[in-house]
Formats: C-alpha cells, structure tokens, sequence
C-alpha cells in the first residue's frame, strides 16, 4: 500500500519507518525543508532507539521518500496519516490548527484525484474533531466523505524509547471509520502487526486514547500519593506496590473498569476516608484520594438530578443493596438516592428479593428496621408490584431477575439502567437509558 504521512515529529517519523519495514510505500510530508532532507539523506530528525537503522533500510530499500509538497504526496498515495502535533493553548484547550490546516490542504489535494483516498488522524484529538476534519475535507475537495474519501481515527499509543517496539507490539489496534472501506485499508496496512483489530465508531476511537492516558496519569498520581502517606509511616512503598500489582483478579484488571453507578458497600468508602484522614493528619497531601469521596457523590446526585428531570413522581427501585446477591445495605449508594427522593415528595416503591429475606433473618434486619424504617416501609414483595406502580423505574443492581426489565416494562415506563443490565447497553424498549452510555 502507498501511504503519505503528514506531519515528520515522532509518531509521524516512527510510523513512517515501521510501516516502511512492514513492506508499505511511504511518503513523509513535512513544512520544514530540513526534516525533509535529513529524512531523504537518512538521518532521523528524532532521538528514537532503533528508529535511525530503520530509516536506513527504508531509503535504502526505496519504500521511504519525504517531501514538503503535500498535493504530490496525496497524489502518490492511498491513504494519508495525519500525525502533526496538538500542543496545549494556554487556558488548556486543544490547539488543533496544525490538524486543520493539514485537512484544508488535503482536501484541495483531493480535488485533482479521481480515485477514493482514505484520511487517518493518528494525532490525539478530542471527541468530534474527525468530523470536522471530514466536513473542511468535503469542503475544499468538492467530493463527498464515505464514497470519494473517507476519514478515521486510528489512535497510537507510542512511549517515547521504546516506541518501535511498541509500533510493532501495541495491546491492539483501534480504528474508527467512517465507511467500510477505510477501515478494510486501514486492516491491509496493519496485516503485519500481531495485534487484535478494534473497528469502532468514531468517537469511541478518538476518547479511547483520552481514557489510556488520564488512567496511566491516575496510576502515577495514586502510586505517589500511597509513597506519600507510607514514606511518613515509615513504609517502603515500592514492597507494597510490587505486591499490590500483582493481583490481577482486581487490582490490575478490568473488574472495576466498568462505567456506571457509584461504588458502596462496607470496604470502599469507609477505606477511602480512613486513608485520607491519616495522610490529613500526617499533613499529606492528597489531592488525588481526597477527590474520591466527592466524585463518587456526584454520580450518586447525577441520578436524582435524571430523576428530577423527568417530571415524574411515581420511582420504583429495583435493588437496594449496593451490588447483587447481597443483602447489604451499608453504604448502598442507591439507598441515598431513595433517601434525597423521599425528602423531595417522591412516591416510591422497591424491590430487593435479597432484602426482603434480610428484614426477616439477615444481618441487616437491625439496621433495616433502625437506620431506614422509613425505607423499609415501601419495599415491595414482588418485582410486577413496583412495575405496576411506577412511572420511571431505576435498575440498582444486577439481580437476576432484573434482566427482563426492558421486556417486562410498559410502554411509556421510562427505564434508567445504573448497572448495564443488558449485555450490549441497548433495548428496544422506547424509553431506556443508560447511566453512562
């Protein structure tokens, strides 16, 4: 395949010379004349291990040329990277005139072109910027995105010293496209890499790179914060992390990674304000574990607010305890949302078979008939009674039974899901919707 790479830094100058080895025709496209001919006389414009020898093989081997003239690039190509840089403006917002520019000037490019050519933007972009890329494209080409053109987002995740390698070895390749046949290019031009293929939706490809790198910036906040707090305790941290990263049932996995309600229970909440009690007390700051507590609290608002915004009274709640298969209410994030909606003038119902047999012999019916009386009263036996009464019903955990939900639900019931309690996040019930997709 014949690729044109716009933009020579790093990832553009690593891309170019590891899709060179892997056989394609690559063309590097550059505004500055000096990384053009370094790239032309072989000589890297980055300080890269394993890059300089690549770039020799490939001049070498006449699969790599550069040039400053992108018409001529696009003309001699298939596909097109976009890999300029996206710097920070000074209020923190994303600088994406370099992306711009490159797209405006692409699209004049494809005026003179006949044949489909595909647009890739492997620079990190936030969600939406494919689209506009795809629209100026449309705009100075004249032609039309998914028949003459067609635009994706396909985001790398490259570590600067050992980015061959990680071009070579990535976790997977992530494309979202705009038709079926840029992605079909887009899987011809990564054959050689032994790496899972994700064909996304657009915007899933472009906030996918976002999550990685906010998660890797949360992992060395929170692994600095733990070294914080163990060093004034007199604690080795790095013996404490080594073992800490090891569990890869829960804390290395994707067990909690699963967007939706807030997390309750006996453990978490009162472990996260114990830890963040001592490092106040032992003058530690941890802006990072402080800020736990509080997130957590406004996913819990962000459902009365849902609530709220229907104009409905009648709630019902389906699952009470803070996860199924449990009786336990201690800190069930849902039982605030029922307490705030009780004070609000809401008529609610609920169902929880698991707190139902609790208010009989569990180790919850002292705290049932104690702490949330006033709860207790509007339990219901029965799923079909809340769904009877109710206006909006809200799925609180994944208890079995709940899974017939968008099936059983009556047409004009709005459906709120907290859980995912369907397998994919969707329903053809007319009114169901997820917390968080």
């Amino acid at each position: 395949m014949n690729i044109s790479i716009f933009g020579l830094g790093y990832v553009g100058t690593v891309s170019a010379v590891c899709l060179a080895k892997q056989g394609h025709r690559v063309i590097g496209v550059d505004t500055n004349p000096v990384k053009v001919e370094l790239i032309n006389k072989g000589t890297t414009p980055i300080v890269e291990p394993g890059v300089e020898a690549l770039l020799h093989q490939a001049i070498a081997e006449r699969r790599l040329s550069a040039t400053t003239n992108l018409t001529e690039a696009v003309q001699g190509t298939d596909l097109s990277l976009i890999c300029v840089g996206t710097p920070s403006a000074p209020n923190g917002s994303l600088n994406l005139d370099y992306v711009m520019r490159v797209a405006e000037q692409a699209g004049q490019a494809l005026r003179l072109k006949s044949t489909y050519h595909g647009i890739v933007v492997r620079s990190t972009v936030l969600p939406g910027t494919v689209d506009k890329v795809a629209a100026l494209v449309a705009r100075e080409s004249g032609k039309q995105p998914g028949k003459d053109f067609g635009v994706a987002d396909n985001p790398e995740f490259l570590r600067e010293g050992t980015s061959v390698f990680d071009f070579e070895n990535p976790p997977y390749t992530v494309v979202g496209g705009s038709d079926d046949t840029i992605v079909q290019m887009l899987r011809e031009m990564y054959v050689g890499v032994n790496a899972p293929f994700h064909a996304v939706k657009i915007r899933e490809a472009e906030i996918l790179k976002y999550a990685c790198n906010a998660f890797h910036a949360v992992k060395v906040t929170f692994a600095n914060e733990i070294g914080a707090i163990s060093k004034k305790l007199g604690i080795d941290s790095h013996v404490v992390m080594d073992i800490f990263v090891q569990d890869t049932k829960l804390n290395i996995s994707p067990y909690y990674l699963k967007p939706g309600f807030a997390f309750g229970g006996s453990c978490l909440p009162k472990d996260v304000r114990a830890i963040t009690y001592e490092s106040r007390r032992n003058d530690i700051l941890t802006p990072l574990l402080s800020s736990l507590m509080p997130s957590n609290q406004s996913q819990v608002q962000r459902v009365v607010d849902w609530v709220v915004a229907t104009k409905r009274k009648r709630v019902g709640i389906l699952g009470l305890s803070f996860k199924k298969d449990t009786d336990d209410l201690r800190e069930s994030p849902i039982v605030e949302v029922v307490e705030t909606l009780i004070g609000k003038g809401y008529d609610l119902s609920i169902y929880d078979a698991n707190v139902n047999l609790a208010r009989l012999i569990g180790a919850n019916k002292s705290y049932i008939e104690q702490e949330i009386p006033h709860i207790s009263s509007l339990m219901k036996a029965s799923m079909r009674e809340v769904l009877d009464h109710a206006e909006v019903i809200l799925v609180a955990n994944k208890g079995a039974e709940f899974k017939e939900i968008t099936r059983l639900a009556k047409p004009g019931q709005m459906v709120f899901d907290l859980v995912r309690i369907t397998e994919d996040g969707k329903s053809t019930h007319g009114h169901y919707e997820g917390i968080c997709w």
